[in-house]
């Protein structure tokens, strides 16, 4: 009996059974998990923005405070900046956005009467099976449907759009005061670490700002250089709608891999009501700005990649995706970064704790 305790397989049966225990159990409290998780989510949702805006100006300030500008003052300046910026995005940009939006607007009937002509032409070719073509107008009807619903829930939930109006209010003062007393939250969080573990807790958190600093700064450069890119390109094309089209390709591209065919997909829709030819071209389009973004800007403005395998990107995006929508999206890879440098830190820790 105690040979068989002590086998491989006898192990393995325990753990089996353990893990699908725990499974078990999960499932029974899945409900009451979810509900925490969506009061969780709710709360700390506007922390968590105003974080991620502290994290990003913190340099900014701590700059400005090395030259004798206090805080606040630093703070207030950055703000009144970033006010003014977009001021004059207001003035300039948005009108030109509203205006293409509504035309687009004016003519969808005429664009769906294109596209309908496109997908009659396209069911009467004969060099296609016709499982393939009815697959294919399923996965259409479905898209459409899904569509419609998630306007018509955009619509009806009007709590959930002043919640959202709520959140976008309060975020600013939440990272001014953030930012102003950052190095006052850094010295009391630090106060709470043993001190024989400050030092080691110092270190870590060095290489998370250096895992996610470039990182997550460049992204904004490089998502809105990718969408001035991508404007100029629909321009030359003939590209209907060119800056509402580059806004799409701008904001996708702060999800990684997945964001330029995201972020790509609305101009190829337009384009196939137009024609071929324009497929064609606003494909070349988002090639060449892909290509000079991987090529050129990212490796200027980031410096490095995390070192992340794109594989474990993807399900990295899936994960989060999943978990909290487009904001996991956004949030995915940079949480996995942080959790990893965290993971080799204990790691560590644990190889020389077993060498000692």
């Amino acid at each position: 009996m105690r040979r068989f305790a002590q086998s491989r397989l006898f192990v393995f049966l325990v753990y089996g059974i353990l893990v699908l225990l725990f499974l078990h159990l999960f499932s029974l409290v899945r409900p009451m998990l979810l509900s925490v998780y969506d009061f969780l989510k709710a709360v700390l949702a506007p922390f968590l923005i105003a974080m991620i805006i502290s994290y990003v100006l913190h340099p900014v300030v701590s700059l400005l405070h090395g030259r004798k500008v206090p805080r606040t003052a630093a703070v207030l300046l950055i703000y009144a900046v970033f006010v003014f910026v977009c001021t004059v995005f207001l003035l300039n940009i948005v009108p030109v956005l509203v205006d293409q939006v509504r035309e687009l607007s004016g003519h969808v009937p005429e664009l769906t009467m294109k596209t309908q002509q496109m997908m009659d032409t396209f069911n009467n070719s004969h060099w296609l099976p016709q499982g393939v073509r009815d697959g294919i107008n399923r996965s259409l009807a479905a898209m459409e449907k899904q569509i419609e619903e998630w306007i018509a829930d955009s619509l009806n939930n009007i709590g959930g759009m002043v919640n959202t109006l709520f959140i976008f209010a309060i975020v600013p003062f939440l990272a001014f005061y953030m930012l102003k007393d950052m190095d006052l939250f850094e010295r009391a969080a630090l106060h709470y670490v043993p001190g024989a573990r400050r030092a080691a807790v110092v270190r870590l958190l060095r290489d998370i700002d250096q895992a996610l600093g470039s990182y997550i700064r460049g992204q904004f450069i490089v998502s809105l250089a990718v969408g001035v890119l991508a404007y100029i390109g629909y321009l030359i094309i003939g590209m209907p709608y060119p800056l509402l089209m580059a806004s799409f390709v701008a904001l996708f591209e702060i999800i990684p891999y997945l964001g330029p065919f995201l972020g790509a997909l609305p101009a190829l829709i337009m384009a196939a009501t137009i024609s071929w030819k324009m497929v064609l071209l606003a494909a070349l389009v988002n090639f060449i700005c892909q290509n000079l973004e991987s090529n050129v800007i990212s490796p200027q403005v980031v410096g490095r990649t995390l070192h992340i395998h794109p594989l474990t990107i993807i399900l990295v995006l899936l994960v989060g995706g999943e978990l909290a929508g487009a904001v996991g999206l956004i949030l995915a890879v940079p949480a996995y970064a942080a959790l990893k440098v965290v993971f080799q830190h204990l790691l560590a820790y644990y190889i020389r704790r077993k060498t000692v």
